[in-house]
């Protein structure tokens, strides 16, 4: 008979097999072992033998699954160095506070979530007692502390360990989720709320993995380019399993091992529970994970099981109790967790005998033990064994799959509940069982009240100054965020000179004239250093490729190849000190690079001034959430949507042509949003936002971050005009104005942008062949011209005087209004009920298509003729000019 392992064709059959009578031996040894001893024993000496080969350096790849039992075994598990016990009523008292905050505010609706913290209580415990750095030596220019990305569900649980440590009080407390009367606190971790705490934004779900992987390496970045000694921070990300789900949590995670980030870790919370039920009901979640970490080449470390397991296991001589829990869906295994012992018996240690008859040597009160809360998550010695692993593991990222209960400790009516996540509040019956389990010393007469009490050991109790005297230790509390204001100088006036004369004759594109601005900037001595250049894979669509041998790509490595264009003036140039960061086709990578950058200030008292430039289609569109985050973040730099507009990006198609990031900008807070005509005005505004966001404290927000919006249409740039700064950064200006006599027919035009040209051109078509003079206008900015304008309404409202800076602007000019630009019309529109003229606006309403620039304005209607159209019209609707003309016009330029 034919052995059909030896005729199945197999990637080795390409290898050369020097003694191919040695390899058949080995595979008869081991169906032998197979034959004699089961199928078990001969999996468990392939696993062995593997493992050896990988820790003799063998160059064997390591297997993506390994059994389900914890790495590090209950024998190999360090000492605690901690007191235990104090431990246990630190983290009693937190649990207790957390559950009591989340009740007290149901009275008002405002919900919380509960059941998450009591799940992951001892995964932070442990680390703030014996693991997370603090941030006391960053003033004086030491180390960064560690970034904790706490898990946005567990924030309650947060927020009680602060209120014991006195960083917190109990009437903010008691106004969690109530922020508007000044003494609340926020519901999930937000830096702008509470920004004394909070460092990274992570209710957004997915957006704190890919955060945090990105911060790791942006740690690495600062390191190796010299700026600051990040070698001692580490990242660190608490999950839940259930974001896992998300494309972001999972979408860097190569990037991670590929570059062997062993200055991170995940600890992902494995309760097996997302928010409406089991994460993998018919599979284990555990398992997946752990495949796909070890996959992108991480340390999988596994915290599954408590002590009550460990007779279980040992008594598992044949490996049943291993093959059962490897077949169990996590949903079932849920369902134990809130069954009786008979129901265990029967349904789990009845599947095979073997397992019937170990089930006989263990008793009824082990068995639940084991099944209804015994976690490797939920034991400090556990979770102790599993960080101090990750720590000690070098060369790759780790990431901690713990296993917890959610909502243990918090009654039956909680525990392993599909709907805990929704569950606000506990009665007075759950708070008297949950005291006597944390065995807690409140009395039942503070129980009989209908609001359940905060409970405190004192200020001057063994907790708190056991608590302390750990921070202490480890650098200061946690979490913190602080900022120690750094003013940047100002760079050298050359940087800005040759944006303000213009380029003559020469036709450059805005998109080329920043990218020369910062090319110039980044040579400055006193900043150009902290500069950071990231772009997702489109440097040479966006003329910087000069930057490559000068500023050089940022890689870990370094160049450990001979560039095939190397003989080249602009070769492409990767160094370990290198400057860009080039992180290929990932808008929401890049954005993650630009979100460590523009907040490392912060992170690391050391101000960074990032520009992110891309496609401007695939922006704010595709990653409007990181947006978010940033502003959130408090983030400052300069994002730029590059080949913007509708219309300028010819042949590309609906697809590429961005006719609303301006508008999504807007829906930010903390986003200036600009679109420059012209170069000096791009000059103007770079010099504005580094004031701003890297000079000294004016007492205005800093914390704000600025997009501009770049053209791929090569102009000739004019010289500056004199005067205009003011109206260049306010958002609108008189570029020319039109020549008429006094009854000639006037009209004002508004234009941003590549918009410019057309009305520039519409101008000339109007005064020569319709007699109507306009003035044109410059608008840089319709979203600072509407910033203003509601801010002037809020001061009305408070009885002030004030006009808006359009509106102002605008006075006394003759005519209707007509706004213009290469997006949308409501973008122009935005400034509309502050304009005292009649106003309209035209705009690329609608998908795009692939043509000529031209046809492509002519389909839109906002090409020169369009405009002076439309001009006409608006003067005709006034009697200002005959409805005849607008006709003869339109049918002139082929409109009509």
């Amino acid at each position: 008979m034919t052995d059909p392992v030896t005729t199945r064709a197999s990637e080795l059959d390409q290898l050369p097999d020097r003694d191919p009578q040695e390899t058949a031996e080995w595979r008869e040894s081991l169906d032998a072992v197979a034959r004699a001893a089961g199928p078990q024993r001969a999996n468990y000496l392939v696993r062995r033998t593997v493992e050896h080969a990988r820790l003799s350096d063998l160059g064997v790849p390591p297997l993506l699954e390994s059994e389900y039992v914890n790495t590090v075994p209950t024998a190999a598990e360090p000492d605690f160095p901690g007191d235990q016990a104090m431990e246990s009523r630190i983290t009693a008292w937190n649990r207790w506070n957390a559950a009591a905050m989340v009740t007290r505010g149901s009275r008002y609706g405002v919900g919380g979530h509960i059941a998450t913290f009591a799940s992951a209580a001892w995964l932070y415990e442990i680390g703030f007692q014996h693991f997370f750095r603090g941030k006391d030596d960053l003033a004086g220019g030491g180390a960064s502390g560690d970034q904790l990305y706490i898990q946005g569900h567990a924030s309650p649980g947060i927020y009680a360990r602060a209120f014991l440590d006195g960083r917190l009080s109990e009437a903010q407390l008691d106004n969690f989720r109530q922020e508007s009367g000044g003494n609340g606190i926020p519901s999930y971790p937000h830096p702008r709320r509470l920004p004394w705490m909070w460092e990274f934004p992570t209710v957004s779900m997915g957006l704190g993995p890919l955060s945090a992987i990105y911060q790791a390496r942006f740690n690495r970045y600062l390191e190796h380019r010299g700026i600051k000694d990040t070698s001692t921070s580490h990242v660190w990300a608490f999950l839940g399993d259930g974001e896992m789900d998300e494309p972001e949590s999972t979408a860097a995670l190569a990037l991670a091992g590929r570059e062997g980030l062993d200055n991170l870790t995940f600890v992902i919370n494995c309760n097996l529970q997302r928010l409406d039920g089991p994460v993998r009901a018919n599979f284990k979640i555990v398992r997946e994970l752990e495949t796909q970490f070890r996959a992108a080449g991480w340390n999988v470390v596994k915290s599954l099981w408590g002590s009550a397991w460990d007779e279980l296991f040992r008594l598992d001589t044949n490996g049943a109790l291993l093959r059962r829990l490897r077949e169990v869906p996590d949903a079932q295994f849920q369902t134990y967790a809130t069954r009786d012992v008979a129901y265990i018996r029967e349904h789990f240690f009845g599947a095979e005998p073997a397992l019937a008859e170990l089930a006989k040597l263990v008793g009824d009160d082990r068995i639940v033990e084991c099944f209804h809360t015994s976690r490797g998550g939920h034991e400090p010695r556990k979770v102790y064994a599993a960080y101090r692993a990750a720590l000690a593991h070098k060369g790759a990222p780790t990431v901690i799959l713990a296993q917890t209960v959610k909502g243990w400790t918090l009654g039956p009516g909680f525990e392993s509940r599909n709907a805990n996540h929704q569950m606000k509040k506990l009665s007075g019956k759950e708070f008297r069982a949950m005291r006597d389990l944390l065995e807690l010393p409140i009395p039942d007469s503070a129980l009989d009240e209908d609001l359940v009490p905060y409970a405190h050991p004192g200020a001057d109790s063994p907790e708190v100054r056991y608590l302390q005297e750990r921070r202490a230790e480890l650098g200061g509390p946690a979490p913190a965020r602080k900022v120690h204001p750094v003013a940047l100088p100002e760079p050298a006036e050359r940087s800005f000179k040759s944006l303000e004369k213009g380029s003559g004759s020469q036709e450059i594109a805005t998109t080329m004239a920043f990218v020369r601005l910062v090319k110039d900037l980044m040579r400055d001595k006193e900043t150009g250093r902290r500069w950071v250049p990231i772009v997702p894979d489109e440097a040479r669509t966006f003329g910087m490729e000069a930057l490559f041998p000068s500023a050089g790509i940022y890689s870990p490595l370094g160049q450990t190849y001979d560039p095939v264009d190397r003989d080249q003036l602009m070769y492409y140039k990767e160094a370990r000190d290198g400057q860009i960061l080039n992180e290929g086709i990932t808008e929401a990578g890049a954005m993650a690079d630009f979100t460590a950058a523009a907040t490392s200030y912060a992170t690391h008292g050391e101000p960074m001034i990032p520009f992110y430039i891309f496609y401007s289609m695939f922006g704010w569109q595709r990653t409007a959430d990181q947006f978010w985050a940033l502003g959130d973040q408090l983030g400052r730099g300069f994002v730029v949507g590059a080949t913007a507009g509708r219309t300028t990006l010819t042949g590309e198609g609906l697809q590429h042509a961005d006719g609303h990031s301006p508008l999504i900008a807007s829906t930010n807070p903390a986003a200036l949003s600009y679109d420059p005509a012209f170069a000096y005005e791009i000059g103007v505004i770079v010099r504005e936002g580094l004031r701003r966001m890297y000079g000294p404290d004016t007492g205005e927000d800093q914390n704000v971050f600025y997009y501009l919006t770049v053209y791929n249409e090569p102009k000739p740039q004019p010289a500056m005009p004199e005067g205009v700064e003011e109206g260049i950064v306010r958002g609108l200006y008189r570029f020319n104005e039109g020549e008429a006599q006094a009854e000639t027919p006037k009209i004002q035009l508004l234009a941003s942008g590549t918009a410019i040209h057309w009305v520039l051109e519409a101008q000339r078509l109007l005064a020569e062949q319709w007699g109507v003079s306009a003035d044109v206008w410059s608008a840089t900015s319709w979203g600072e011209l509407r910033r203003d304008a509601m801010e002037c309404d809020a001061a009305l409202l408070r009885g002030e005087e004030r006009t808006p800076y359009v509106t102002r602007a605008l006075e006394g000019a003759p005519g209707p209004v007509l706004a213009v630009s290469d997006w949308m019309r409501q973008v122009p529109d935005q400034i509309s009920q502050w304009v005292p003229q009649e106003y309209t606006s035209l705009g690329t309403d609608g998908f795009g298509l692939s043509d000529t620039r031209d046809n492509a304005r002519r389909h839109f209607g906002v090409d020169a003729q369009s405009i002076a159209v439309a001009a006409l019209a608006q003067l005709a609707r006034r009697g200002e000019v005959k409805h005849e003309t607008v006709r003869k016009a339109a049918q002139e330029y082929g409109l009509a």
